[in-house]
């Protein structure tokens, strides 16, 4: 829009007007002007985008040039809040005037005896009306008249009869518009065309003799005339009989005067020639005959051929009849049949020979494979959005083993729909085998057409899993054979790559080895006593596929070398090599006094209490998952017994040097350290022992007490070297049978705050080291299946079978009914939430699935879905408002609405004659494994607040997800559930909370510095509540705002 500025000073008073040039006048009023304000503007709508005119002057007012006459208008008044402009505080209506009429065309619609005149009115670019007025004089009467049926400039008109002159007839577009209940109406100009006489139809007869060849009269009315002539003859007293008449012919005469002939002749040599799939070009041959002008006649004929839903077309539908030698609006796929004929005014010659033109559909996009097996895919496309045609042939190219060729086939024939998007399964494929799909478009015409070969799409097909068949252990070799198929497939015109035969030691290392497609079995070395979990992959260039895992355990081998040394009258070392995997050793040697074995973790062991001089026949057996190997022998023989006396002198001796060397280092080392501890400790430190009390029920509480004291004294000798190796109070063992429990009044809450903050927060690091031997006990066996491990996020975060989310399914498929999902407890309800990871593309499926079988109104996201360049989370709603399947469920986006930290959507979920209304909540400002700043508390706070208060309208379980969905989700929900507890109680238990959810799932609240965090937001509601006079939902200032 074109904006002019007026110096003309004046009052400032808000108004929004059309002055007689047409222009959009806005002023300000002094009670629109608001203080610390200086920057204000107009907002117009109505046009496809806004326009912002900023106020140069409040004082001087806006003059604004409309793009679009006859249009209704919204002006609103804009003022500026920093960087942004603020919401429009008042909008007025202005209805734009319509500009007149350039020129009108007035035709008769039929002959006489018909009524009806066919006004064509050509009407500016860029204006806007809903009706028209003619008024004209018919005799002495003024008549004025309001029609609204004009489509495309064009009305007929039947209230004129014929034969009747009608003179002053006008023409005044009108444009209307209801705003707040308001008509508002504007006319252009009124535009003058000349007298117009109604065409009647008039016969004059006139006889002449037979001599006379020549008829003159007079004509006194402009028109179509036709003159014929008949024989008429007479004889006697015979009746007259007459002829029939000649073909006679036809003129026009116009207003002017002026003759114009009859057209006899067809246009010849017409030809049609395509410049693009919607415009073409018509050309003939000159004409003999005198004419003034050529129409040409356009029509389409498979408009109306398919059903009223499936069509497509919306143009020459009913033939269309222009001037101009250019067809315009064609549809790519459809036929049409061209016409010329000459015109002479409006006399109208015969028809040229019809023209047929068939428009090449313009092909399908975004041609996309979707693997589903090995055998099956699904092909999805895109429909051109300006395309007519029957049906879509899905083609496929592959080398036939059967046949020995390659060549295209038709798969399958698909209708045409008023649906963009089309998909189609393709099943019985063949495994890792290599396909072209092709995709057509074919037409209604006559002989059809089909489009096109560049719609193509490659793919190779997934191997089929392999299956182990045998599996055979020998001298530490693993010997495998698998089969491939339910028949021997030859493999030679296949994408398959190479096997992969895996084998995983639960103790050893993983050992991989790679065979040729051709070869169906390996031999893979393997150490003997561990337990293997053995795969064969097949692999392709795209994907691969694992057989069922064969789980194997390998009997353990008996020691190798075994040797005998430093034989005694009394003990003998046995030594040995160690073979493969061993948990432990038995040594036994007989004979002797019913010894229990003996049982060693080394390959070196001595045997003591044996018998001078005798021989004994050893054994020694290796152990591995509680199971005994071949026992491996040898037979010893100790030594004479020596002289007590001597024995004992050479001991003593020994004993002795190696005491005082010991004695001399112990007390260099204890000088030094008592210098250091008196000045680190001070002259005397005296602690009470009598404080500590030991309740009896487990040594662990006076360990822990005890240990508590030494904490006290980090830089005492006596801390360091006399307790160290006696207290060990973080027992895994013990912390898994025991609830974690640690209630503070909130009263003293402050002050314990402070206390497990000091040191760096060494208590914090202590009580969470508790919390992670919490669940260690618990199984995730079904996350841990094959079929379900590629739906995990990562391989370290699984849900527990006691309370996984499970899916309901149709099928009984392994693995149908997983998600990476857990049931949480809550404040109110055993099952309030539902923590699980950031969908995976290939689980954004199952994730709706999961939000409508539990019928969850609530998602709270609090992660975005690339951090740090890495994805966190799939992408798993619809970028727009248009609706999106995910399986058998659609999701529409019904309004989006962002703040500065969060964004809140609304879904409409579909499936069947079911819906359901969702809210997404997603919280954008909290970074992985890590909490928010401690300027962000009140706003992590008021998003939780937010959350609570639609989830207070319901029982159905809250999602929340981040990435992993254990550490800020964890945090989130351990929030949500303290601010509800808070209110109604004194005290918290924080530490007993975070292991309860644990105990659900595994790592919630994943680091000390979310569990700290946690603290700190509970110290800012206790401050909050003691703030406040009554308790109420609103605990933050700004939190009813939003």
């Amino acid at each position: 829009s074109h904006l002019t500025h007026r110096n003309t000073r004046r009052t400032a008073a808000f108004h929004v007007t059309l002055n007689e040039d047409g222009l959009i006048v806005a002023t300000l009023e002094p009670s629109d002007l608001r203080e610390n304000v200086t920057t204000y503007a107009a907002q117009i709508s109505g046009e496809p985008r806004l326009i912002l005119v900023p106020f140069v002057n409040v004082s001087e007012p806006l003059l604004i040039n409309a793009s679009f006459h006859g249009l209704c208008y919204t002006v609103g008044l804009l003022v500026k809040l920093g960087q942004t402009w603020s919401r429009p505080m008042k909008t007025v209506p202005v209805l734009t005037k319509p500009l007149p009429v350039r020129r009108v065309q007035l035709s008769d619609y039929k002959e006489s005896p018909e009524t009806g005149v066919v006004f064509e009115i050509d009407a500016p670019a860029r204006n806007v009306f809903s009706r028209v007025n003619i008024s004209y004089t018919e005799g002495q009467e003024r008549r004025s008249m309001l029609y609204k049926d004009f489509y495309k400039g064009k009305t007929v008109f039947k209230h004129w009869l014929p034969g009747v002159c009608y003179r002053n007839i006008t023409f005044q577009l009108i444009s209307e518009a209801t705003v707040y209940q308001t008509a508002l109406v504007s006319q252009s100009a009124v535009t003058h065309t000349p007298v117009h006489h109604r065409t009647g139809n008039s016969t004059e007869t006139a006889t002449v003799d037979e001599n006379t060849h020549e008829f003159f009269t007079v004509l006194t009315e402009p028109g179509t005339y036709r003159v014929q002539v008949t024989t008429l003859s007479s004889s006697g007293d015979c009746e007259a009989r007459e002829s029939a008449a000649d073909t006679g012919f036809t003129f026009y005469l116009s207003p002017g005067g002026e003759l114009l002939e009859e057209l006899r002749e067809r246009p010849q040599a017409v030809s049609v020639r395509l410049l693009d799939s919607s415009t073409a070009a018509v050309s003939w041959a000159p004409s003999s005959e005198n004419h003034n002008g050529s129409l040409v006649s356009v029509v389409s004929t498979t408009c109306l051929k398919p059903s009223l839903s499936q069509r497509m077309e919306n143009t020459y539908c009913s033939e269309e009849n222009s001037t101009s030698d250019l067809i315009t609006n064609l549809t790519p796929g459809a036929q049409y049949r061209v016409a010329v004929y000459h015109t002479n005014g409006p006399l109208i010659s015969p028809p040229s020979e019809p023209v047929i033109i068939d428009i090449e559909p313009t092909g399908v996009r975004e041609l996309t494979v979707y693997p589903l097996s090995p055998t099956a895919v699904i092909l999805s496309w895109q429909r051109p959005y300006h395309v007519a045609f029957r049906k879509y042939v899905l083609q496929t190219f592959f080398f036939n083993p059967v046949t020995l060729a390659s060549e295209w086939t038709t798969y399958y024939e698909i209708a045409a729909t008023a649906s963009v998007i089309a998909s189609v399964r393709v099943t019985d494929l063949l495994p890792a085998w290599y396909y072209n799909f092709r995709v057509s478009m074919v037409t209604w015409g006559e002989p059809p057409l089909s489009c096109c070969d560049s719609s193509t799409a490659s793919f190779v097909t997934a191997p089929e899993a392999p299956h182990i068949s045998s599996v055979d252990y020998s001298h530490g070799v693993l010997y495998v054979r698998w089969t491939y198929g339910e028949l021997f497939i030859d493999l030679s015109h296949s994408r398959m790559l190479h096997w992969q035969v895996v084998a995983v030691g639960k103790k050893g290392p993983e050992r991989s080895y790679s065979v040729t497609r051709n070869v169906m079995r390996a031999s893979l070395p393997l150490p003997p006593g561990d337990i293997y979990n053995l795969t064969v992959t097949a692999c392709t260039e795209r994907s691969r596929n694992t057989s069922t895992p064969n789980i194997i355990k390998l009997e353990p081998a008996p020691p190798r070398s075994l040797y005998a040394v430093n034989a005694t009258h009394s003990s003998v070392t046995l030594l040995w090599t160690e073979e493969g995997v061993v948990d432990f050793y038995q040594v036994l040697c007989k004979p002797s006094k019913a010894r229990e074995p003996q049982t060693s973790n080394s390959h070196v062991v001595t045997v003591s209490g044996l018998m001078p001089l005798s021989t004994y026949n050893c054994s020694v057996t290796s152990f591995s998952y509680s199971t005994p190997s071949k026992p491996a022998h040898i037979t010893v023989t100790t030594t004479k017994e020596m002289n007590p006396s001597v024995a004992a002198i050479s001991a003593l001796a020994v004993l002795s040097i190696l005491l005082i060397g010991l004695l001399v280092l112990f007390l260099l080392v204890l000088r030094k350290k008592h210098l250091q501890m008196t000045r680190e400790c001070g002259a005397e430190t005296f602690v009470n022992f009598a404080s500590f009390e030991r309740d009896g029920k487990l040594p662990y509480n006076w360990r822990r007490s005890l240990f508590a004291f030494l904490t006290l004294l980090p830089s005492c000798l006596w801390t360091d070297y006399l307790l160290a190796f006696y207290i060990n109070p973080w027992s895994k063992t013990a912390l898994k049978k025991r609830k974690l429990t640690s209630p503070v009044q909130l009263d003293d809450f402050e002050a314990f705050f402070k206390d497990m903050s000091k040191d760096s927060a060494y208590k914090f690091s202590l009580q969470f080291e508790e919390l992670k031997s919490v669940g260690l006990d618990l199984s995730h066996d079904a996350a841990d299946l094959p079929v379900n491990r590629p739906k995990n996020r990562y391989t370290n975060i699984l849900p527990y079978d006691f309370s996984r989310v499970k899916l309901m399914s149709m099928h009984n498929d392994e693995g149908s009914d997983y998600i990476n999902g857990n049931y949480i407890p809550g404040y109110k309800h055993a099952k309030e939430y539902i923590a699980t990871q950031g969908p995976l593309p290939e689980t954004r499926n199952d994730f709706w699935k999961m939000v409508l079988q539990q019928k969850s109104p609530i998602i709270v996201m609090l992660t975005q879905c690339n951090e740090r360049r890495r994805v966190k989370c799939d992408h798993y709603w619809p970028f727009t408002d248009e609706p999106v399947m995910y399986g058998e469920i659609s999701v529409e986006m019904l309004s989006e609405t962002e703040s500065p930290e969060w964004i809140i959507r609304k879904f409409r979920l579909g499936y069947a004659d079911e819906t359901q209304d969702v809210l997404h909540l997603n919280y954008t400002s909290w970074p992985d494994h890590g909490v928010p700043t401690v300027n962000a508390i009140e706003s992590i706070l008021q998003f939780v607040l937010i959350v609570r208060q639609q989830a207070n309208r319901t029982r159905d379980p809250i999602i929340v997800h981040c990435s992993a969905g254990v550490g800020r989700t964890g945090t989130f929900i351990a929030l949500d559930r303290l601010m509800q507890h808070i209110r109604e109680h004194e005290f918290v238990d924080i530490l007993g909370m975070v292991s309860e959810m644990r105990s659900h799932r595994l790592s919630m609240v994943q680091t000390e510095e979310q569990y700290v965090f946690i603290h700190q937001c509970v110290l800012l509601m206790w401050q909050k509540k003691k703030q406040q006079s009554i308790t109420s939902d609103v605990i933050y200032e700004n939190a009813s705002k939003t």
